[in-house]
């Protein structure tokens, strides 16, 4: 029998939805959130690489599980959509098959986010966007820091036109899949009994240590991290605003932190921004100013919202706002915006009773190799 995740109204169908990737982190965030969010689905399928192949995972806290299958084997003819977390060189190879089949990618990885054919979607920030994806059957989840960022913006943008952007981030290692994890553990272990803490995932020790290097150096000097939140940020906000970003990897496990400073073309007091982001869909303002009146990422682990605090005028520029943002990389960073972006596709464009639902046959179960991005 095919597994059904959430029970239909007799009459109606729900989607047949794959999570390629399914055992590395993003990919168990994806099938969870899925769950949490009673996501309308008749059948899930999890894959991954044949090293994973067998395996089970639970479906949210339901207690039913499904069985990993191996992606190189899957057909996704007759699949509504692909929530991909496999790493930039496997969906190379699997989102044009997925998406020629008819089954529609949202991929987090960063091979599609620049194509001008493939949306780069935020639904709180443009979520008319997605009416582009049938170009190429493809939607493309952004970085993790960058998603946060312009879910915080996005309303002060609209209120008072943002000129500049300058921003550092404080990024978990989580966003270096399961291996920054573990290395992050793994040394602090080791310094406390006196053992070598040698990296391997990271190009220095990342306990007790932050690393100004997140991917590999461009020629102006900058990291592709960093470029990445400069051409996203501008695809999806806005291509008129200025950024600069320098993006740094810290010992927290989960949550990533941006300081951000804000040059807006028109008057905007703190003030001004805090009644706004109370008002802003996906944010939530933690903005006392004493001790402890801020959030951090301990705070902000496990919950879906984009956490912004310590909102303040720059006396240093005209119309200048400087403020902190905190959110889950994991979550809404990754796999949370995924899912929002099958609920926008299903809402705006498939709906209920796509006739894909009734193809197909009983439930598949797949994963990836774990190769989380920032």
């Amino acid at each position: 029998m095919p597994f059904r995740p959430v029970p239909t109204t007799e009459g109606e169908m729900g989607y047949r939805v794959v999570v390629a990737g399914a055992t590395g982190n993003v990919g168990r965030e994806m099938v969870n959130i899925l769950a949490e969010r009673q996501f309308p689905a008749d059948e899930i399928a999890v894959l991954a690489s044949s090293r994973s192949q067998g395996d089970q995972i639970e479906y949210g806290d339901t207690g039913r599980m499904l069985k990993v299958q191996n992606i190189e084997h899957f057909d996704p003819t007759g699949w509504d959509m692909a929530l991909f977390a496999i790493g930039s060189e496997a969906t190379r190879v699997y989102a044009p098959k997925f998406a020629a089949a008819g089954c529609t990618v949202i991929d987090n990885s960063s091979l599609y986010r620049m194509d001008p054919d493939v949306p780069l979607v935020v639904p709180e920030v443009n979520a008319e966007a997605i009416d582009g994806y049938t170009a190429k059957n493809i939607i493309a989840n952004p970085n993790c820091s960058t998603a946060q960022m312009v879910v915080a913006l996005k309303p002060l943008h609209d209120a008072a036109t943002i000129k500049r952007v300058v921003v550092a981030t404080y990024q978990s290692v989580s966003g270096a899949g399961k291996s920054g994890m573990d290395e992050l553990f793994e040394q602090s272990r080791n310094i406390f009994v006196g053992d070598p803490a040698t990296p391997h995932k990271f190009t220095k020790q990342i306990a007790f240590n932050v690393i100004p290097h997140i991917d590999s150096f461009l020629d102006d000097g900058s990291t592709k991290e960093e470029w990445k939140m400069v051409v996203e940020t501008k695809k999806i906000l806005d291509p008129k605003i200025k950024i600069t970003a320098t993006c740094v990897r810290v010992p927290v496990f989960v949550g990533h932190s941006e300081a951000i400073n804000l040059e807006f073309a028109d008057e905007i007091s703190a003030e001004d921004a805090r009644r706004i982001l109370r008002e802003a869909p996906g944010v939530m303002l933690i903005d006392k100013q004493e001790d402890g009146g801020y959030i951090t990422p301990i705070e902000a682990a496990g919950d879906d919202a984009t956490y912004v605090s310590r909102v303040r005028e720059d006396p240093t520029v005209e119309n200048g706002l400087s403020l902190w943002c905190v959110s889950d990389n994991l979550r809404k960073g990754a796999a949370l915006n995924a899912v929002q972006i099958a609920e926008l596709l299903g809402r705006r464009h498939l709906r209920r009773g796509n006739e894909a639902v009734l193809a197909g046959e009983s439930n598949v179960a797949i994963e990836a190799e774990d190769d989380d991005e920032d």
